[in-house]
């Protein structure tokens, strides 16, 4: 099964053919993916107006690569996948109108993606990871930590109250005067800086709940830079390495929390998935490996460019739908939000 997979939802622009075949196994074919960083750099964040306007500029041409470069065609794909939200609906609204365009001429089912959930799936398509998995899903715009029962079965175990962890390496880097993204300026800082040298809180550390507070860490790191104002560059390389090692031990603490949840309701799971562009973060991964070996499971994580956003993860995320029967018609709604759990994520389809 060749399927194609178009991903609008924020500020990158992708498309991909992913196939799936009949053991369940998935290789991609393409996986296209155009930046915005550049149109947004000069506002230090993503303006939606202007992300939707790109993606309808060159979407058409960025479908075209996908498909030459998997050396297909329209009439071979089983179907068209689109992500459907949640995300910038001007966004979502191009790639979603975009897919029911090409499933309507070209007279393929159509599946309407939750983007969050071709993220859960993505370490199936990369390592096969089998149900049920625990996932933690952290990116610029969420966090949390998923039951992953199956292929539209989810149950959210913990999640964020505030900042999602993308957004407060995001905003921290904003606040230091780093370059726009500033999740990944703040990650190469930090490998120059001192992590002890700066006392910030543990937000929700040792509650049982697996939720995440990030606001009052953001505001604290904050407090320390006006406190040594100006900041030299070695200042601003401390700070990140003492906001890095903040999150690393939240996420340590409050992903070991969630595994034991996830036990006490569903036995022991097969692997912990990390997913979302928080887990390319190199320090977060070594951290989850440990928490993985300490609760007796793996630890799976995409390469990643398949942990941020891309056409591959909506076109495997459309595959598995496929080979379970379920589509969408072509009134399917674009999405500004939509959780990932059974209750929500399986209505109206």
């Amino acid at each position: 099964m060749l399927v194609l997979g178009i991903e609008t939802t924020c500020d990158e622009t992708a498309a991909a053919v992913v196939r799936r075949d009949d053991t369940g196994l998935g290789e991609i074919l393409s996986n296209v993916v155009l930046s915005q960083i550049a149109e947004h750099a000069a506002f230090g964040g993503v303006v939606p107006e202007i992300a939707a306007r790109a993606h309808v500029e060159v979407l058409d041409r960025v479908i075209a690569t996908a498909m030459k470069e998997a050396k297909t065609e329209f009439s071979a794909l089983a179907g068209i996948a689109a992500a459907a939200g949640p995300g910038l609906i001007g966004g979502v609204i191009v790639g979603l109108t975009t897919a029911k365009a090409i499933a309507l001429v070209a007279e393929k089912p159509l599946v309407a993606v939750n983007h969050l959930e071709a993220h859960a799936l993505t370490g199936r398509l990369t390592d096969g990871a089998s149900f049920p998995f625990c996932l933690f899903l952290a990116s610029g715009g969420h966090t949390q930590i998923v039951a992953v029962l199956d292929v539209g079965r989810y149950e959210r175990l913990g999640t964020t109250l505030d900042d999602a962890i993308g957004e407060a390496f995001d905003k921290t880097g904003k606040l230091l005067g780093l370059p726009y993204p500033g999740g990944p300026e703040v990650e190469r800082r930090a490998t120059q800086g001192d992590g002890a040298r700066f006392t910030l809180p543990r937000p929700m550390l040792g509650r049982a709940e697996p939720d995440f507070s990030l606001s009052g860490l953001k505001t604290a790191l904050r407090l320390e830079a006006e406190k040594i104002a100006p900041v030299s560059d070695q200042d601003v390389a401390d700070l990140c390495a003492s906001f890095q090692q903040a999150i690393v031990d939240v996420v340590s603490d409050r992903v070991s929390a969630g595994l034991r949840l996830f036990r006490e309701r569903y036995g022991g799971p097969t692997a912990l998935v990390a997913a979302g562009g928080v887990a390319a973060n190199q320090a977060i991964r070594r951290a989850l490996n440990r928490v993985a070996i300490a609760s007796g499971t793996v630890l799976i994580v995409p390469p990643p460019a398949l942990c941020t956003d891309n056409g591959a993860m909506i076109a495997w995320a459309g595959a598995e739908r496929l080979a379970r029967g379920m589509t969408d018609t072509l009134a399917a709604s674009p999405r500004a939000r939509w959780p990932l759990d059974m209750r929500v994520s399986t209505a109206g389809r």
